[in-house]
């Protein structure tokens, strides 16, 4: 029997040999050794491949990036072939290492060829790992009203409209819910908390939301929605606009939030897929009107009420900062809780007003709580509490230009980001400048007022520190305040208007017109508005202002004109204005504002008509501030009109404007340009933006005045970059050669911000001798510069004087990034004891590729903020902090970085470890790894 199954496997064997060629017969019979020796390889190399692949990935999603769909199909396929592997490595053990004719050589011969295939599909899965450059996208970033909000302060109320909501959200049967409730009450807060959790609990994969408002507009929400959803419009009707978001949303599952819904809205006409046909898109709105929800045909309505008598007071106190045992306002405490009616911003607005005030005063808001007739709104009459609880916060205001501040703020639109710059520019001309006093000083009193009102929450912070916005109950009330006699305001802004809303209205009394936000097709010829100061307007583009419209407006001073087209000479008898805004404007006649002799500020903001200026502009012996920011047709500035600006402060210009500046000499244009060396014959000059194209436009030994505070520089081609920041200053160099003599005499001491791209023939951006200088860096950004070999050139500790010598260099340092240098072989250059990066949070580097180490071990002392490291492809980095200090001092102790939060480094393969284990009683979280070349650590 024995025989016969030998003789049947080799009679197999026989057969299978048959069907193979000579060659690879002879291989898989004689050469076991060798095929299981590939397999042994092969499987090694996909496993260290798909380890690699599988750090990127998990470095990725910790870096909230998502994965590509192909590179998770391939680590499926890779571990799926290695798993299945294991039998024939089983095999492989079992095997006879000799070939003799018995059963074992029909099982040897299988095996072989079973090794080899499985060795061919190892080395196929292998090469396709290649094309894996990049592993994930950066995912959408989480809108940020999703973000844990520290605004959720639970109440019953609150808990019970949640539990209901989150409830309704996942039942099928329901697809429209209305949220209800007073204004103040917290529905907005509400449901930016259902959101947050909606995403957060993967309920639904995206979550839109957009405030509808009094008066929607319907294009803003379908942009709104668009950049959430990364859509891009193709087309520009509202009607095809809709028609494209419906095709996007049209079948997905998503929850979408409309805020401040006032009245029936058309879903439609948005583009809002809703009702049985779409189930998987549900709605949620709020409304202060109960009839919306009915209208809307919600499934689920949902009460928010106002706060409980206890939690209310709970509320009261935190914000009016009375401790459990203060005994002696307890009383009067709850009887100011108790006016509030539950609304939770009345309780943080009052309660705030009166923090640290005395009893008597407490005892006076009281009084003044329960005796007010303050006029109640038309629209809800049972806000009236609310409203006199903010009249309370209001009066309790301590300073007139705070209250002026608060209600110039109601001038803009509902849910507008409210610009702080714009706000300092109608201060100055509303009265809230001395006319002795540098504009700086009138937009630091803007900025101390708006960080009081948004201390007693009558404004709200934005997303940026340039901006602000007013609730809109907060704001309702600010336009009462302004309507009444002793303010005279008019405002109509952002409403949809496109003509003049108030033709029959008598203007005898009125000191303020708003009507921003709208798009006006038509004006009336002229206007009786005798005490009228501040006008602000949006025009339809191309209409015409007429020319007798400002006849009647002799007292004005300030203007803000956006869009239409204007003829200067209209405003001759305007003789007061101090303040004249034009964006986007079609101006003729400019000689006209010679006549504007009272004029502060002057803004020409992306006016496309404007190709000169005016030499009559040099007459204005008041201008403090010239922004002709945007005007990308201006080619001529006449030589010396800047200079004769003699009380010029604040000069923008930026890198979309005018870049014509003549060394003096030239006459490039036909006629004299303006050269910089002007700039010197402006003694109060402290704010400037510019752009200059070459190198040879700057004059022989031209340095800037240094009585600049602020600056934005622009040296060569910048295409991209941001426009000026009233906070920013900033050096950028970019695509220009530029010699150590002509960076040094334009360097400047109060430097802040340096971006340097482009430039190929630079080899040490600050040299020694500079160094001084640098007491007041903040950011330095190095990208693309092809020679750059040292960043900081240090010098000898003991030069310059003793008081220099008392201030570590690079103290105020912040932010450091350094990406595609490949000449760069150090950072910091010479002894770096006396340097310190006590500032320094961020640090950034990509594809260095000859950088050995970062930090010196005195350096690595000096990091205490650091909270983020990121490397990239710096291939011959071998330490992050080198081992030896090379200034023969001892350093007494080890580095220490507690602030530490991120680690990123890839592909640096020559890195032995990230910090030495001297490190590791301050890294309690982190562990090192050998000749490592992927780490991505998040604490």
């Amino acid at each position: 029997m024995a025989l016969e199954s030998a003789g049947g496997s080799i009679i197999a064997m026989l057969a299978e040999l048959m069907v193979e060629p000579v060659g690879r017969q002879f291989r898989y019979m004689f050469c076991f050794n060798n095929f299981a020796q590939e397999f042994k390889e092969q499987k090694e190399n996909l496993v260290s491949a798909k380890e690699r692949l599988q750090d990127d990935v998990e470095a990725a999603e910790r870096n909230a990036e998502k994965t590509y769909k192909d590179v998770k199909k391939w680590l499926e396929d890779a571990n799926n072939q290695i798993e299945g592997a294991k039998p024939l490595e089983n095999e492989i053990g079992k095997n006879g290492k000799c070939f003799t004719w018995c059963p074992n050589c029909m099982r040897q011969f299988k095996l072989s060829k079973a090794l080899a295939k499985k060795s061919e599909t190892f080395r196929k899965i292998l090469e396709n790992s290649t094309k894996f450059k990049i592993v994930a996208q950066k995912a959408p970033p989480q809108p940020i009203e999703f973000l844990t909000s520290k605004e959720f302060t639970p109440s019953e109320s609150s808990k019970e409209a949640l539990e209901q909501i989150m409830k309704a959200l996942k039942d099928d049967t329901v697809n429209m819910i209305g949220l209800y409730g007073m204004g103040g009450v917290g529905k907005t807060t509400l449901v930016k908390e259902v959101g947050r959790r909606a995403k957060e609990s993967q309920l639904f994969p995206d979550v839109l939301m957009a405030t509808v408002s009094q008066n929607p507009n319907f294009i803003g929400i379908q942009d709104r929605m668009a950049d959430s959803l990364h859509l891009k419009f193709e087309k520009t009707s509202k009607e095809g606009r809709a028609s494209e978001l419906w095709q996007r949303l049209q079948g997905k599952k998503m929850l979408i939030i409309l805020d401040d819904v006032w009245k029936h809205i058309d879903l439609e006409e948005i583009g809002i897929p809703f009702g049985d046909d779409h189930r998987g898109c549900k709605i949620l709105l709020t409304t202060r009107v109960q009839g919306i929800c009915f209208s809307m045909e919600c499934q689920q309505k949902v009460l928010l009420r106002v706060l409980p008598e206890d939690e209310a007071s709970d509320l009261f106190r935190i914000n009016a900062g009375l401790r459990d045992g203060d005994s002696t306002l307890n009383t009067v405490a709850r009887e100011v809780a108790r006016e509030c009616q539950g609304l939770p911003i009345a309780l943080v607005t009052v309660g705030r007003a009166l923090r640290g005030k005395s009893r008597v005063q407490w005892e006076v808001a009281s009084k003044q709580l329960k005796e007010s007739h303050f006029v109640r709104m038309e629209q809800i009459d049972e806000q009236n509490n609310a409203y006199t609880c903010l009249k309370l916060s209001y009066d309790y205001l301590k300073y007139e230009e705070t209250k002026s501040c608060f209600v110039l703020c109601c001038l803009f639109p509902e849910d507008y980001d409210i610009p702080i710059e714009d706000l300092t520019r109608y201060a100055v001309g509303y009265g809230l400048h001395q006319d002795a006093e540098p504009i700086e000083d009138a937009r630091k009193r803007v900025s101390v007022a708006i960080e009081n009102l948004k201390d007693c929450c009558m404004l709200l912070g934005t997303e940026t520190e340039e901006h602000v916005r007013m609730h809109d109950l907060v704001r309702d009330f600010a336009i009462q305040i302004a309507s009444s006699e002793e303010y005279g305001f008019i405002v109509k802004a952002g409403i949809g208007l496109e003509k003049w809303p108030m033709r029959n209205k008598s203007f005898e009394g009125c000191t303020t017109i708003s009507l921003m936000g709208n798009k006006l097709a038509e004006l009336p010829e002229g206007l009786v508005c005798p005490q009228l100061k501040v006008l602000l307007l949006e025009l339809e583009d191309g209409m015409n202002v007429p020319e007798r419209f400002f006849e009647g407006m002799k007292e004005i001073e300030v203007l803000s004109l956006e869009g239409g087209r204007l003829s200067l000479q209209s405003l001759e008898l305007s003789t007061k204005l101090q303040s004249l805004v034009l964006i986007r404007c079609g101006c003729k006649d400019l000689i006209w504002l010679r006549k504007l002799q009272r004029l502060k500020i002057l803004g020409l903001m992306s006016c496309l008509s404007i190709e000169e200026l005016p030499d009559e502009i040099g007459e204005l012996k008041e201008l403090r501030l010239l922004d002709v920011t945007g005007c990308q047709r201006l080619r001529r500035i006449p030589v010396n009109l800047i200079g004769r600006l003699k009380k010029l402060e604040e000069l923008l210009i930026g890198q979309y404007s005018f870049q014509g500046w003549d060394v003096v000499g030239c006459d490039s244009t036909g006629g004299m340009n303006a050269n910089l060396t002007e700039l010197n014959s402006l003694s109060q000059l402290a704010v400037l933006s510019l752009r200059i194209p070459k190198v040879e436009r700057i004059p022989r030994d031209f340095v800037f005045p240094v009585s600049l505070r602020k600056y934005d520089i622009t040296l060569g081609n910048a295409l991209g970059y941001e426009y000026y920041s009233s906070t920013s200053t900033r050096f950028y160099w970019a695509g220009t050669s530029l010699n150590a003599k002509t960076f040094e005499q334009l360097f400047l001491h109060k430097l802040e911000s340096v971006v340097v791209r482009d430039c190929g023939d630079v080899f040490t951006l600050f040299p020694a001798r500079l160094r001084q200088g640098l007491k007041n860096l903040k950011e330095v950004f190095i990208d693309n510069c092809e020679s750059l070999e040292e960043v900081f050139e240090l010098g000898e500790a003991d030069e310059g004087s003793s008081k220099e010598k008392e201030l570590p260099l690079l103290s105020p340092l912040t932010k450091l990034r350094l990406l595609v240098l490949p000449e760069l072989k150090c950072i910091w250059k010479g002894p770096t004891r006396h340097v310190s990066l006590q500032s320094l949070n961020f640090l950034e580097l990509g594809y260095l590729d000859k950088l050995a180490f970062i930090f010196t071990p005195s350096l690595a002392q000096s990091l205490p903020q650091l909270q983020t490291l990121n490397i990239t492809a710096c291939g011959e980095l071998k330490h992050i902090i080198r081992e030896e200090d090379g200034e023969r001092e001892i350093i007494p102790e080890s580095p220490c970085f507690p602030q530490l939060k991120n680690i990123f480094i890839q592909r640096c393969g020559k890195l032995e470890y990230v910090f030495p284990v001297s490190m590791s009683p301050c890294l309690q979280a982190f562990r090192t790894w050998n000749r490592c070349r992927f780490i991505m650590l998040t604490i």
